[in-house]
């Protein structure tokens, strides 16, 4: 069973998720949950979900990124973005650490569904969460890893990617993969009018 994907503009992608105490990550209904979460996060495909993102203002999210979802991307391009394989993994109410400069990349989103843009973020983080079972863990990323922390945690306090995207920069997915998708950041940057030091 698929789960509904909330777009933007649905009034939950702007709150503020509550915390889920250890008890209540442990019932059969959060549990229910992840499962489902998982296999609509699988079946979209994406490398993320939160639980905003299926109508419910709740500090959970799914991750995975697997290989299979990096076969169509250049070599190069992995590398650029230091994307590897992320096994599928819960975090609960995550406190999240930046560290590292700022990084850009393109990232699109399931909630704002067709488009894509740059968005600059940290290159890594520490985050503290609790996991499937409710148990507290802590997570060191980095590369494309840390931008998918960021970018899930950031859903469960009603912040998206457009909030801190490059304007300049906002394409839908088919025109991204059609002119942009090749190219490396600085010179997508350059061709977009977008300063360097920004």
């Amino acid at each position: 069973m698929r789960l509904k994907i909330v777009q933007a503009g649905e009034a939950v992608l702007r709150q503020e998720a509550r915390a889920l105490s250890p008890e209540e990550i442990r019932s059969a209904e959060i549990r229910q949950l992840i499962e489902l979460m998982r296999e609509t996060m699988r079946d979209a495909p994406g490398v993320g979900l939160a639980a905003p993102q299926v109508g419910l203002p709740l500090q959970l999210a799914v991750i995975e990124d697997p290989e299979e979802l990096q076969r169509a991307i250049a070599p190069e391009r992995l590398a650029e973005r230091g994307r590897h394989p992320v096994p599928f993994h819960v975090i609960v109410n995550p406190v999240i650490t930046l560290e590292g400069e700022a990084v850009e990349f393109f990232e699109g989103c399931l909630s704002v569904g067709g488009f894509t843009a740059l968005v600059p973020r940290a290159a890594r983080v520490r985050v503290e969460c609790l996991d499937q079972n409710g148990a507290p863990i802590a997570i060191d990323a980095d590369g494309w890893y840390a931008r998918i922390l960021q970018h899930e945690i950031d859903h469960l306090h009603g912040t998206l990617y457009v909030d801190r995207m490059h304007t300049r920069s906002f394409m839908s997915v088919d025109h991204f993969a059609r002119r942009w998708n090749d190219l490396p950041i600085l010179e997508a940057k350059q061709r977009l009018g977008i300063a360097m030091s920004a």
